[in-house]
């Protein structure tokens, strides 16, 4: 059950970039996608996933990147974190990186997508459901 009254705040690391996200996410993901990998440096990027009218920057702007077609990853220019990623995939939401919120333990990942690209040498532990690319009826 959603919890409308919930605010997370997180940013970038040298604090220029801030954003607030209300409510609670979609789903929480990790992406073993090599254009997640490629972006943050990371062999596996954790999400959060919001509707977009839930979620609001502040601070200096966020700079964008067209990573692909249909594809827009979110960063501060200044430090260069990875803070954000939409696209038509996913229509009407945003991800934000889990890793740049104030608290992330506080948003453990439920599933693992495009586990087909996970490397072969990164480990997959607990009941988290593994799917080969995005499950059936995800949003977008």
């Amino acid at each position: 059950m959603e919890n409308a009254s919930t605010v997370r705040e997180g940013g970038c690391l040298c604090g220029r970039v801030r954003f607030t996200a209300s409510g609670d996410p979609v789903v929480r993901a990790w992406c073993h996608c090599p254009s997640c990998r490629h972006a943050a440096g990371a062999p596996v990027v954790a999400w959060a996933m919001y509707p977009m009218d839930r979620v609001r920057f502040s601070a200096e702007s966020l700079s964008r990147y067209e990573s692909s077609p249909g594809a827009v990853r979110g960063f501060c220019a200044n430090c260069g974190t990875t803070l954000s990623f939409e696209g038509e995939l996913i229509d009407g939401l945003i991800d934000l990186t889990i890793a740049s919120f104030d608290d992330p333990a506080q948003m453990a990942p439920d599933v693992h997508i495009w586990g087909r690209h996970r490397l072969p040498w990164m480990p997959v532990e607990g009941a988290a459901v593994i799917f080969d690319g995005l499950p059936e009826g995800a949003p977008g």
